[in-house]
């Protein structure tokens, strides 16, 4: 059963001992991250999927960890104190693999570590919980119809397991709102961050799957593949999309939604 999804950013100046002064910006961030938490917990959920844009990433095929634990830290960044660890649901890994691999190009890799984009996110929303287990997956360069077409796979096999499942969507929106962001400016890149938060809040899949290629290139996102992924997931399910923040202090989009499950 699916019981909780989230669309949440993942910049590592959310972890305290990497933001430090600059976590100050963030405070909006990080209060939206404690609502969903909140609820998370409200939810119960046995097992988190996080689907990610870091990390592993096989052009053809979703790649999904099957380690039996999971450490998150963030030694690239600098920081060596915080450490992390999970356990894996291989029950529904191999569900998935076992039951789709046929139809859908799926890819089995054995990591210790998570990449950042899942590790900042399960940061925040396993500080009263560390117990669930949780499934990493990363997305691929596959079509955007394929993202759509795997999410409600993901989702026939939650049902087919008598567990309580929640899915999150681990991506910043563009990363050239301004003169000084990471990638550039780019003027078009507030009209993309706009234009994807009015579709997910319209419920609207198939103008999420038009939007113009050239506005999201223009955009330099990191996380519409995996918003894809969760959208086809939720595909005929009823739900209303709440947007409890998003902020741009470093000229990268952070949205964080909630999809309200009726």
């Amino acid at each position: 059963m699916l019981v909780f999804s989230a669309i949440v950013p993942h910049p590592p100046l959310l972890i305290p001992s990497i933001g430090k002064d600059k976590i100050d910006k963030l405070q909006k961030t990080i209060k939206a991250f404690d609502i969903l938490e909140e609820d998370l917990n409200k939810a119960d959920p046995d097992t988190i999927i996080i689907i990610s844009p870091h990390g592993e990433m096989n052009f053809d095929a979703f790649t999904i960890n099957t380690n039996e634990t999971y450490k998150a830290n963030f030694n690239e960044f600098g920081e060596f104190s915080t450490k992390l660890e999970f356990k894996s649901d291989l029950n529904f890994i191999m569900q998935l693999k076992r039951k789709y691999e046929s139809s859908m190009p799926i890819q089995l890799i054995s990591e210790d570590n998570l990449d950042h984009g899942a590790s900042v996110p399960l940061y925040y929303l396993t500080r009263q919980n560390k117990d669930r287990r949780i499934v990493p997956i990363n997305y691929s360069f596959l079509s955007f119809e394929k993202h759509i077409e795997f999410g409600k796979l993901i989702k026939d096999a939650i049902f087919s397991l008598d567990k309580k499942y929640a899915i999150i969507a681990s991506g910043d929106l563009s990363h050239k709102l301004t003169k000084n962001a990471p990638a550039g400016f780019s003027p078009r890149a507030k009209e993309f961050d706009k234009k994807l938060i009015q579709l997910l809040k319209k419920r609207n899949i198939e103008n999420v799957l038009n939007i113009d290629p050239k506005l999201i290139e223009d955009s330099a996102e990191c996380g519409l593949r995996s918003i894809l992924i969760l959208l086809g997931a939720m595909s005929n399910m009823d739900y209303d999309f709440e947007v409890l923040n998003y902020e741009s202090p470093f000229g990268v989009g952070y949205l964080v939604g909630e999809m309200n499950l009726d």
